[in-house]
């Protein structure tokens, strides 16, 4: 299989296929939103504390919703993405919103091109690396941005809960960094009954790739800590235990389904 098929124009063509659906959905609930309601969740609202004044880079931002509330807090904020589509959203939603917060579509590992600033936050949540094929130019990019002492934030889905099949019932991928997954799909997280087909490449990256590439770029790592919750309902065999905390059914607490990494550039 080839290393890293044409995986920029799949991707892209697919997130600019999700993002209006994405915005209509219950799972985004963008009336909420717009209303003043903040899409950050207690996991990475604990890692920011208080931003504000303070400059933030939020990467593989969709349309923007957790940028948009990152500004709300106080903080001037850039979001960067690969879909044109979610970029031109954002950037409607946010002139509605009056907002200092700035929308950027570019790949991720071309930002230094677009955007020559630099920033006290780098901030990524939830989705976001098993877009990307190689970490260590990612990790390069974060440390890039950052001035010295700046801060990384990172929450994400476990790299244990894309081992499994969509139904979670069998091991179907390798826990480790070995092959492009090619999927097609109708639905989507956000709207599983969506007429919406689509095609996407992604890679599966463990946790000892994410750490390492951080600390050979120049970042110290602060805190690594594993959550056995997802705070949304995006995967099939899921229930709410708590409010706005679900699990796999059959693993109950046993699987970590969320992790965070806060780190600090050298």
């Amino acid at each position: 299989m080839e290393k890293n098929p044409d995986y920029i124009n799949i991707n892209q063509k697919a997130w600019n296929d999700k993002t209006d659906v994405h915005i209509a959905s219950d799972f985004y609930n963008m009336q909420s939103f717009l209303e003043g309601k903040s899409t950050l969740n207690e996991i990475e609202l604990q890692l920011l504390g208080d931003i504000s004044g303070k400059n933030i880079l939020h990467l593989q931002c969709h349309f923007g919703q957790d940028t948009m509330s990152i500004s709300r807090m106080g903080a001037k904020a850039t979001g960067i993405d690969l879909s044109n589509k979610a970029i031109e959203r954002a950037n409607e939603i946010v002139n509605q919103l009056k907002l200092d917060t700035d929308f950027i579509c570019c790949d991720l590992y071309d930002a230094p091109n677009h955007l020559n600033e630099k920033f006290d936050i780098v901030f990524t949540s939830y989705g976001t690396i098993g877009w990307l094929p190689d970490i260590e130019k990612w990790a390069k990019v974060v440390s890039h941005f950052l001035k010295p002492n700046g801060k990384f934030i990172m929450a994400d889905f476990h790299p244990v809960v894309w081992m499994y099949d969509n139904d979670f019932k069998e091991v179907f991928y390798s826990y480790f960094n070995i092959e492009p997954i090619i999927e097609e799909e109708t639905g989507t997280y956000a709207e599983k009954d969506a007429q919406l087909s689509t095609k996407t490449i992604s890679w599966n990256h463990p946790i000892s790739e994410i750490l390492n590439s951080l600390i050979s770029n120049n970042l110290e790592i602060n805190s690594f800590n594993e959550y056995d919750y997802s705070p949304y309902s995006c995967f099939n065999a899921i229930e709410e235990f708590e409010p706005n905390k679900f699990r796999i059914k059959t693993f109950g607490n046993k699987i970590p389904m969320v992790y965070s990494i806060k780190a600090t550039k050298k």
